[in-house]
């Protein structure tokens, strides 16, 4: 039985790292921690779980390290590359949740406005999308688990970018996320009053997570991609829904790149190909870990609808996915 830690527990992602491990059937949670006030059983602090899970929740402390053999860092950015290395210089698996092992340290400080904490781990880090780095995540110590934005992104553009059916430059990706996506936190732009029947564009092509979608595009592509990103606030509680825009360099109708991403995906349990003519919709992921795409070709352009939950294969069912496949655990163990 792996061994399990949670930091952050009380964060949504924590908590719904703890949801889906709760119901794993390789795994035991032993230890959990979050910024808190006073220690006290995480059914105190989340009644959700009375009567399922009843430890302790406590400050964050090194000690943890020696009593799991992995853990989750649901931490905001800025904060995981000071826990991190504790549990690395131990031998124990990380999964981290936040932006601090995603990018390289000068990209990590232009756009998240601090230098990096923990150079000597970037280089070990695996970025943990598991339809394009299976075999990499295999052998992982150090797992940087995706943003949320680039997750539904970059898996629908991947697939017409590997095969050379659209053009690198130009690539427009409008995208509408829920609230939770901000975090469980304090914000005046987060109350219900600012959300609720209302919808707005924020840092519209300045979105820290651009340069993540950016450098794994290019890492695909073989070469530079600078995609347009516009993120949207919308008032639901969860969900990501991407449209993206892709110039065609190849003549091709909706069937045709229907066929291409099927192809690219099959035997990726998480990504459901919608049929031409069909387009996914929030409802449809929401509580899953799944990704819906769907297509269509008008004139010379790739359309691609793309739709995740945020909170799971934005995060931690994503999160899990990794450790399954860490861990050689059956990958979908847990997350259907």
């Amino acid at each position: 039985m792996l061994k399990v830690g949670v930091v952050g527990a009380t964060g949504y992602a924590g908590e719904e790292v703890i949801k889906i491990l709760l119901n794993h059937k390789d795994v035991a949670i032993t230890e959990l921690s979050a910024i808190i006030d006073k220690e006290e059983p995480i059914s105190s602090l989340l009644p959700i779980f009375k009567g399922k899970l009843d430890i302790v929740c406590k400050k964050p402390n090194v000690e943890m390290a020696s009593k799991v053999d992995l853990v989750f860092l649901g931490l905001p950015h800025k904060v995981s590359m000071e826990i991190a290395p504790a549990f690395l210089e131990a031998g124990k698996l990380v999964i981290d949740l936040s932006a601090d092992y995603r990018l390289d340290a000068d990209t990590y400080e232009k756009w998240y406005g601090t230098s990096h904490k923990d150079i000597a781990n970037l280089p070990r880090a695996v970025y943990g999308l598991p339809e394009l780095y299976s075999d990499e995540i295999k052998k992982a110590k150090l797992l940087a688990n995706p943003g949320c934005y680039p997750t539904g992104i970059i898996l629908g553009i991947a697939p017409a970018l590997i095969g050379k059916v659209i053009e690198r430059c130009g690539i427009i990706s409008d995208s509408k996320s829920g609230a939770t996506g901000a975090g469980r936190k304090a914000d005046i732009g987060l109350i219900f009053c600012e959300v609720n029947e209302n919808l707005r564009a924020y840092k519209v092509n300045e979105h820290q997570h651009k340069p993540e979608i950016n450098r794994i595009l290019s890492r695909v592509a073989g070469a530079d991609v600078d995609i347009i990103f516009t993120p949207h606030l919308v008032p639901m509680n969860r969900g990501i829904l991407s449209t993206i825009y892709m110039k065609l360099v190849k003549s091709l109708d909706t069937k045709d790149a229907v066929e291409i991403y099927r192809k690219f995906y099959d035997g990726k349990p998480f990504v459901r190909i919608c049929d031409a003519g069909k387009f996914p919709q929030i409802r449809d992921v929401v509580g899953t870990n799944y990704c819906d795409i769907g297509l269509k070709v008008t004139a010379s352009t790739l359309i691609a609808v793309s739709c995740i939950d945020n909170l799971k294969k934005g995060a931690a069912g994503q999160a899990v996915q990794n450790m399954n496949i860490m861990c050689g655990f059956k990958e979908t163990e847990a997350l259907l």
